[in-house]
């Protein structure tokens, strides 16, 4: 989740961070195993790699299931939170990981004449799936024709899918175009390469 999701859940719902400092991301990985002893040792050796390169600067591990359950509940009321902020255009996309803060950024610069609008991110990052909701005060006919197509031309440059785990459903439909080629080769093409060895 990005900072604006992190600080939106925090002020509006009173859910606190377990850091003390504020990051442009939080990470929450939740682990599951058979063997506690070896889970843990997994884990430790885990956290210590990602600390070494550079790809975390704080951190906070559960240490029983009430703080595990709550680390969840940041996450699981993200979307409640950002209702509080104004009208959400709500997309559910999928990107190759290093691409997943570049539609952000990307949009948040489409917007930016838009008085008060926001984009807040979060997502399954290692399914690529980010669930990404550019903000208005209230619904605004212009800002939505700034988005779209934006959002689906840009997944489409990003080589991404419109959408993710959530299906396409009726509004995307017209929007298919972006995610898949014309015709119906694209069916016996993908069929191939999943089966390839």
């Amino acid at each position: 989740m990005d900072s604006l999701c992190m600080t939106t859940v925090n002020d509006s719902l009173g859910l606190a961070s377990p850091l003390e400092d504020k990051h442009n991301f939080y990470y929450i990985v939740e682990t599951s195993g058979m063997n506690e002893a070896h889970d843990m040792e997994k884990l430790e050796h885990c956290i210590e790699r990602v600390f070494e390169e550079g790809a975390a600067d704080d951190g906070v591990m559960a240490t029983s299931r009430d703080q595990a359950r709550h680390m969840m509940a940041l996450r699981e009321n993200i979307a409640p939170a950002l209702k509080t902020l104004g009208f959400n255009y709500k997309y559910d996309v999928s990107l190759p990981i290093t691409e997943m803060y570049s539609l952000v950024e990307k949009t948040k610069r489409v917007l930016a004449d838009i008085e008060g609008a926001k984009v807040g991110s979060y997502g399954h990052l290692a399914d690529g799936d980010l669930h990404f909701n550019p903000i208005t005060p209230s619904f605004d006919p212009h800002a939505l024709s700034l988005i779209e197509p934006f959002v689906y031309e840009e997944v489409a440059k990003l080589r991404g899918s419109i959408s993710a785990e959530h299906g396409v459903g009726l509004k995307k439909a017209k929007y298919l175009k972006y995610s898949k080629k014309s015709g119906n080769d694209w069916h016996d093409e993908e069929i191939e390469t999943s089966v390839r060895p």
